[in-house]
């Protein structure tokens, strides 16, 4: 299990309304006063945002911005035909994301409305875990809109939108990704112990985060968490890998730091559906706590 909050750097508002974003000793930025300063310029524009009554506001992305966005997006390109499941693929062809500049999140809207319903909002960084899955319930993705340092354009510590929209966005294409992943939003507002909440979040973890699924003998990546990622993406299959097991997915201890060791394998998107989305779709306080005491008994 792991602490949500832990994903994303703490973000501070100082009463002269400067934003400060307080990056890990370990962050390839840490140093780097301008991008401290962009950093904390976009998490303000995201904390002084008001959804209830103005459009998500743009980016003036800069050049290398871009320029980052590009990078990746073309060195992602061959790596998805190779390792994605064509469902993620499929999508992916349909939501037609640019690949020549940072698109506003308005604009990963525009073209996720047709296709699933979705749309985006913006946050600054860490969304409290109830409020981030109260809105997947009303298909509505909290995503960031920094992008990483510049010096290391093939990783990031944190959730970037790079990670929110080339991993989330390409999969909420997919209708049938798209419902699990609102399944998993309307379980917890059926929720009322952290317990069982934070079964539900480590489920999804290890299914739309990190999720793969074999296509025919093929074992193909579905999971966000490794399709944005370009070291990931290429170790994934060399880990170990699991059957679903919803008992192993919400109890199993991991590190978000480091390329996941453990993975679970669906047989396929129906087998997927059938288990993940089926807990999503019916779990409540006193399964997740059955499923919760199973791990803990003896063997």
């Amino acid at each position: 299990m792991f602490t949500e909050g832990q994903l994303y750097s703490p973000v501070t508002e100082h009463d002269d309304g400067t934003v400060e974003v307080h990056l890990a000793d370990t962050h390839p930025g840490r140093d780097d006063a301008e991008y401290l300063r962009r950093r904390g310029e976009i998490a303000g524009t995201a904390l002084r945002w008001d959804r209830r009554t103005e459009p998500v506001p743009s980016i003036d992305y800069t050049e290398d911005e871009h320029s980052v966005w590009r990078q990746v997006s073309r060195e992602l390109a061959p790596l998805h035909e190779a390792h994605a499941h064509p469902e993620y693929l499929a999508a992916k062809e349909r939501l037609a994301l640019p690949v020549d500049h940072v698109p506003q999140l308005h604009e990963v809207s525009e073209r996720l409305l047709p296709l699933t319903g979705w749309r985006y909002v913006c946050a600054p960084g860490l969304v409290p875990l109830r409020d981030f899955y109260a809105d997947l319930a009303n298909q509505t993705f909290n995503s960031t809109q920094y992008l990483r340092h510049g010096a290391e354009p093939l990783y990031t510590p944190e959730p970037d939108i790079i990670h929110e929209v080339i991993g989330h966005a390409n999969q909420l294409a997919s209708p049938r990704f798209a419902a699990i992943t609102q399944a998993a939003g309307e379980a917890s507002l059926r929720l009322e112990t952290d317990e069982a909440m934070q079964f539900v979040a480590d489920v999804f973890w290890f299914s739309i985060e990190f999720g793969v699924a074999y296509d025919g003998d093929d074992l193909k990546a579905y999971g966000a968490g490794i399709l944005s990622s370009y070291g990931e993406i290429q170790e994934y299959a060399s880990m170990e890998i699991r059957d679903l097991d919803l008992v192993d997915m919400g109890t199993l201890n991991y590190d978000i730091t480091k390329y996941q060791p453990i993975l679970f394998a669906a047989r396929g998107l129906g087998h997927l559906e059938d288990v993940v989305g089926d807990f999503f779709a019916t779990v409540d306080d006193d399964r997740a706590a059955a499923l919760r005491a199973q791990a803990a008994a003896p063997a």
